[in-house]
Order: structure tokens, then C-alpha cells, then sequence
């Protein structure tokens, strides 16, 4: 939260130290679609019950919708610009594992991979025409928390071995209002993790995570609360 707050105050001491003319401001929000993640089994070894572990297949990660919100700034140098943001975000990942021979279980639920996180983007971008724009940069990318469901040995899983990650996109504004749609691309390199899993409940027993890393698709609402030309509807009705 503190490194939240002071990247919100980076924000806006920025605003203020910067021609009115030139930059932008405001908040943003909306969903994140998830890929990646592998976790494989391990089928040596017995369970708390004395029972042989039956499954070494691999899971891969099944895409969930997550979501974010925070605010930008955006200094504009003609057609180019330069955009740093605050970012909370909350994404996950599920994992269905296979069931165990019926004569030994009943179905078991899939397991929930979810990661809290806090980015400060930093894009570079440029206007191709009218209100659409194209930009990429780099992300920093704190780990707030990062859980798998029914994991009975590690408190947090490594999301990533690197806090640097890579976005790119395309937005458009139409006066207040903005729609913003990028691709997030982990850096991080795969980082195997032993996993020992509530056997009775998921049907695994041992096994690790292959890749934790997690990319994303990214859609965003954004609402401008100052700015160049905001205001220029209402001023035009007030001259009649």
C-alpha cells in the first residue's frame, strides 16, 4: 500500500510541475484475461493415507478473468508521449487436475492459482491518427501475493524471478472518456517449485510448478479528470 500511494504521489507531483498544455490525467480500470502456468505430478511417493500418489500428467493453466484499477499520467510531445501509471491488479489461474481411479475417490475441484499484484507502467507512445494512439514500455511489477489453492507447505508461490515485465497496446479517447487495450509479457524465466497439494481434497499429492508466470490481455476504461480540450463542448455552448 505505501509503494501504492507513493506512486499515486509521483503522479501528481508530476502534474503539478508540468504545462498545463501538455499533459493529461486521470483513472482507469476493467479486466485482465490470464495465460500460462504449467504443474505436473509426481507419481512416486504415498499419500498422508498411506495411498500411492496416481497421477505424473501435466496441468496446464485455464484462463480466468481478473481485474485492475489505478491512474496515469500522460505528458504529450507532439505526436509522441510518455505515460506513467499505478496499477493495483488481481489475476488468477485454474488448474484442473485429473481424477484419481473411482475406486479410491470421489471428483475432486480444480485448484486456484491467484496473484495480487501493484505495476507501475512506464509507456512510451505514439498518436497514428486522430484519437488512436500505440504504445509499449516496461513494467515494474511488485508482488503483493501469490497463493495456490490447497497448497499445505508454501506460504507464497514465486510469480517471478524478475520484477520487470513488458506491455503494448493501442487506446483511443473521445473527450473524458478512453478505451485502452495491451498485452502484458512476463520476463521471468520458468522456476520449478516443489508442491505438496491436499491430496484428499484435489486428488494430487506431489508435484511442482513448472511455470508460474502469468501474461495477460489487458482491456481498461479510462476517464480523464484534467487535460487539454476537456472542456472545449461546454465553452462553444456558453457563446450562444
Amino acid at each position: 500500500m505505501k509503494k501504492y500511494l507513493l506512486g499515486l504521489g509521483l503522479i501528481f507531483g508530476l502534474i503539478s510541475t508540468t504545462s498545463a498544455q501538455q499533459f493529461s490525467y486521470g483513472l482507469k480500470g476493467g479486466v485482465n484475461y490470464t495465460m500460462g502456468g504449467e504443474i505436473r505430478g509426481e507419481r512416486s511417493g504415498v499419500n498422508s493415507n498411506g495411498e500411492p500418489n496416481h497421477w505424473n500428467g501435466t496441468a496446464e493453466g485455464s484462463s480466468q478473468i481478473g481485474f485492475h484499477g489505478g491512474a496515469f499520467l500522460q505528458v504529450n510531445f507532439g505526436k509522441f508521449f510518455l505515460r506513467p501509471e499505478v496499477v493495483y491488479t488481481s489475476i488468477a489461474l485454474k488448474f484442473d487436475f485429473p481424477k484419481y481411479p473411482t475406486q479410491y475417490h470421489t471428483p475432486k475441484k480444480a485448484s486456484l492459482y491467484e496473484v495480487q499484484k501493484f505495476d507501475i507502467p512506464f509507456m512510451i507512445g505514439y498518436n497514428v491518427w486522430g484519437p488512436v494512439d500505440i504504445y509499449a514500455g516496461p513494467v515494474y511489477s511488485n508482488i503483493l501475493s501469490s497463493t495456490l489453492e490447497g497448497e499445505e507447505v508454501l506460504d507464497e508461490v514465486v510469480a517471478q524471478n524478475t520484477p520487470i515485465n513488458l506491455q503494448g497496446g493501442v487506446k483511443a479517447e473521445f473527450g473524458r472518456f478512453g478505451l485502452d487495450l495491451r498485452y502484458e509479457h512476463s520476463l521471468s524465466t520458468p522456476e520449478t517449485q516443489n508442491l505438496d497439494l491436499a491430496n484428499g481434497e484435489y486428488g494430487v499429492n506431489r508435484a511442482y510448478f513448472e511455470d508460474s508466470r502469468i501474461n495477460q490481455v489487458i482491456l481498461s476504461v479510462i476517464f480523464k479528470i484534467g487535460g487539454p480540450g476537456l472542456n472545449e463542448g461546454r465553452r462553444r455552448k456558453a457563446c450562444y
